[in-house]
């Protein structure tokens, strides 16, 4: 797992203490979501991907903040406000802990925004307006989830940039000869996901990154994938920006991050204007406070950036390389569990991946699948997943998408399994 790190600063972090061993019947105490029967069965939740369950830690720090210090941040002398800059604060280091981000840089180079899709969309506003010229280029990959397409055709419906598109084959793996021959003295930025969220293939960012440095482009990750798998180290990836959301790494929904470089977001200059993003302000003029105020405009979700906080730091309490070993196992027997079912294909079937498992039954809907599932108590997510384009390529309208996460365990792949196996004869 390339972007997942021993995580020795979690054992002397506040909420940060190493777990022994991982031990998931312990983690699934923590998360009360997962307690709970649906349509008359115990709940088994595939739908990580999406958004995952909130561990009661996070559950307490967003209740301490609403039924306690309660107040704005940042313009407040009162104890209550001050107790909330602080905490929002806090969770900023948390969030550079989880990222590697370190240095006298580090706070400024942490942007809260409302997720994913606000971060790249910030980036394409901003740095891509400002630095970007007409006729330069953006290679993104075609597995992108519109998050990270959109925002790009908006830009080039302005700007007059062009967008290049890297291919991949039919096990969900980027061409990266070609790649190599999109990258040019015109490109000026590379947008991949850290992993897809379609098929869960894990790219290969750090090889990737340095061809784009290479000619000179800057990159921007999506990592809404990655993070809720473990630490990332955004400068081992290579990565110019990291965007990533909360409530897929066990935060709040409303609430994520944007890093990036400082000297790029010094080039990015401000982009919504209001409180807090200001030094001064005049009826003549106005001029702008230093990063990352000057992108934060406006109260921010204080509750949410505290909530990521406290989610980050309860992820980060579990020993990173057994989380791995965990979901890996789980996703081979999760993968055997589609592929023993007649008419079942697994999309998506890269050497090299993340807890993802896409797939479709022979001669059935996705979304009827999804429903008989859902009727047995397991929850997938169904459809294109946000990522059109790559089911087009790969002559689909959708697949089922089972994710996992660190508190998923082998009962759940059992109860999957057997009501797979219940839909598919169903819908023979």
């Amino acid at each position: 797992m390339s972007h997942a790190v021993a995580l020795g600063a979690a054992a002397h972090r506040p909420g940060g203490r190493r777990a022994a061993a991982f031990d998931v019947a312990a983690v699934r105490a923590t998360v009360p979501a997962l307690h709970q029967q649906v349509n008359g069965h115990p709940l088994v939740y595939l739908d990580n991907g999406a958004t995952s369950l909130k561990p009661q830690a996070m559950l307490d720090a967003l209740l301490g903040y609403y039924g306690g210090y309660c107040a704005n941040v940042h313009r407040g002398v009162h104890a209550l406000s001050v107790q909330a800059t602080l905490a929002c604060e806090d969770a900023r280091l948390a969030v550079a802990d989880h990222l590697h981000v370190a240095g006298p840089d580090a706070e400024a180079e942490i942007v809260f925004v409302r997720g994913t899709t606000e971060a790249i969309n910030l980036v394409a506003s901003t740095y891509g307006e400002r630095v970007l010229a007409p006729g330069d280029e953006i290679v993104i990959s075609a597995l992108e989830h519109h998050s990270n397409l959109v925002p790009y055709q908006m830009l080039a419906a302005r700007r007059g940039v062009v967008l290049r598109f890297i291919p991949f084959d039919a096990k969900g793996v980027l061409d990266l000869a070609a790649y190599r021959g999109l990258l040019g003295p015109k490109t000026r930025l590379v947008a991949i996901a850290e992993v897809s969220n379609a098929l869960g293939t894990r790219h290969p960012v750090a090889e990737m990154a340095a061809m784009a440095h290479a000619v000179g482009a800057v990159v921007l990750v999506d990592g809404a994938q990655a993070v809720p798998h473990g630490r990332v180290d955004v400068r081992a990836l290579g990565a110019d920006f990291y965007a990533f959301s909360g409530h897929k790494c066990f935060g709040p929904t409303g609430v994520g991050v944007l890093w990036g470089r400082r000297a790029l977001l010094e080039a990015a200059g401000p982009w919504h204007g209001g409180g807090d993003m200001i030094r001064s302000a005049a009826l003549e003029g106005s001029t702008w406070a230093d990063l990352p105020a000057r992108l934060e405009a406006g109260t921010p979700h204080i509750a949410g950036i505290i909530g990521l906080g406290a989610a980050l730091r309860w992820l980060q309490s579990f020993d990173a390389a057994e989380i791995a070993s965990h979901e890996a196992h789980l996703l081979a027997a999760l993968t055997a569990a589609v592929e023993a079912v007649p008419g079942a294909r697994v999309v998506g079937t890269a050497p090299d991946k993340a807890a993802v498992v896409s797939f479709v039954v022979d001669g059935t809907h996705p979304a009827d699948v999804g429903t008989l599932l859902d009727q047995q108590g397991v929850a997938v997510r169904t459809g294109h997943h946000c990522a059109e384009p790559a089911m087009r390529a790969l002559g689909l309208t959708g697949t089922v998408r089972a994710s996992l996460a660190l508190y998923n365990n082998d009962d759940d792949v059992a109860r999957f399994a057997e009501a797979l196996r219940r839909a598919a004869r169903l819908l023979r």
